[in-house]
């Protein structure tokens, strides 16, 4: 039986996230301050003291910006620099044609399969945002069928395969072999974000009319038919440069030997920040001279992550995470399926698939220590996969792609929460019947 007040610290959440979209989708307020009076409002309703919860979204909101106020300027300068060189233009145009018009989704998925496997979400989306705004305005394609592919593919690497960071923190605390967690979610993965992907995209886009006007792409727009456009292969280096920086840098923080100099080095430079640091002077080398532009949307962009970060924050604090294991726990459940139910909850809860990977994996892994017939490798996965359901208000990377797709809300969970969804659903299903053959 679920006690009182965890069943009203559950319907308070759910009835602050439901007012909250429909404060921002039908009645238009501004998402930062609805975020905030939503949050503020919740607290009091739950009985957290007002500097309790100001100081929590206060938290919550300077715990993201830290993180990705930094991502996004420094990948808007270098896709600045992308599109303006015209080295947006040459990759496209050689995804296209290697491609074709009609397989763009397929190729966006691939290169976000690719590019996602280093890099957290935020990354490789501020890196890719430019090739897909190329693509999409070349072949005169809807964004939906350009980018929402491209941000499947980021998104199941970034819940499932190692060596991507997260996945990565759930194989260690479950004791999973690597190797083997790596194939089999390879396995899953591929599948699961063909079905996210470009086939959710094929079959949803005809409903979703994006407008033309973007002030995003319009920021990251580009003059090259003036200039001389940069070969394939530097523009291809110049992007995928952070990601191998972040690579080495994952391989030097899994080195034995961490008190080396040459290893602390290796470690510093594959910092997510300043591996996008050296993209973005690397790219004032390789692409020319850097052109002046507005930060504007940019600006706006990061305030309504994070505020999205302080909101996910006070759920937390209030207590719902922790009533939700307590449901979880008590739901007698398999092994399999509490690892992917708790970790769904906590993110339905956080809004951070990061956060709701290391909490279920924590609470499962002593668990399966001692329980007979356990796959840890196929725990990973599926905790993985329950940390990427149903993306929204309280999800940083929910308002990165509402923004940078100039989408509305509605139109953002149509698409974007959906294919979250998608990857949840399907990569547990898939999962389970790993767990069953193996």
């Amino acid at each position: 039986m679920i006690d009182h007040h965890s069943l009203f610290l559950l319907l308070s959440a759910l009835i602050a996230v439901l007012g909250l979209i429909f404060l921002v989708a039908v009645v238009k307020l501004n998402p930062v301050v609805t975020l905030l009076v939503t949050s503020l409002g919740l607290a009091v309703a739950v009985g957290m003291p007002m500097t309790t919860a100001l100081h929590s979204f206060e938290t919550g909101l300077g715990g993201i910006l830290g993180h990705i106020a930094v991502i996004i300027a420094l990948g808007t300068m270098l896709g600045k620099m992308m599109a303006e060189s015209g080295a947006a233009d040459r990759i496209a145009e050689t995804l296209v044609r290697f491609f074709g018009e009609k397989n763009v989704p397929w190729a966006m998925v691939l290169i976000g399969l690719l590019i996602g496997l280093p890099a957290f979400f935020e990354v490789g989306f501020v890196l890719l945002v430019p090739v897909a705004f190329t693509v999409a305005q070349r072949t005169k394609t809807s964004m939906v069928l350009v980018g929402l592919p491209m941000a499947a593919g980021l998104s199941v690497v970034h819940g499932l395969v190692p060596p991507h960071p997260a996945a990565m923190l759930a194989v260690t605390i479950y004791k999973a072999d690597v190797g083997r967690t790596i194939l089999y979610a390879l396995l899953i993965g591929i599948p699961t974000a063909i079905i996210s992907g470009p086939v959710y995209a094929w079959l949803i886009a005809p409903h979703v009319h994006i407008s033309s006007e973007n002030p995003m792409a319009r920021q990251l727009a580009g003059h090259a038919e003036t200039r001389k456009i940069p070969g394939f292969w530097i523009s291809v280096f110049t992007i995928l440069l952070p990601v191998i920086l972040m690579m080495i840098g994952s391989w030097a923080s899994g080195s034995k030997d961490q008190n080396s100099v040459w290893i602390s080095t290796l470690r510093i430079v594959g910092n997510d920040d300043f591996a996008l640091l050296i993209g973005a002077l690397m790219s004032f080398i390789t692409l020319g001279t850097m052109r002046g532009f507005s930060l504007a949307p940019t600006a706006t962009i990061t305030l309504l992550v994070g505020a999205g970060g302080g909101f996910g924050r006070v759920l937390q604090d209030c207590g719902v995470s922790a009533a939700i294991v307590a449901v979880a726990l008590r739901s007698h459940v398999s092994l399999l399926v509490l690892a992917w139910l708790l970790a769904a909850l906590l993110r339905l809860a956080t809004g951070s698939a990061t956060v709701a990977m290391s909490a279920a994996a924590s609470i499962v892994a002593p668990i399966a220590l001692h329980t007979a017939g356990v796959h840890p490798e196929l725990l990973a996965i599926a905790t993985g996969a329950g940390s990427l359901l149903f993306s929204h208000v309280n999800d940083g990377g929910f308002w990165l792609v509402k923004e940078y797709f100039n989408m509305t809300v509605g139109e953002t969970m149509k698409t974007w929460s959906i294919a979250e969804t998608l990857i949840s659903v399907v990569g547990f299903g898939l999962t389970a019947v790993a767990w069953y053959l193996v």
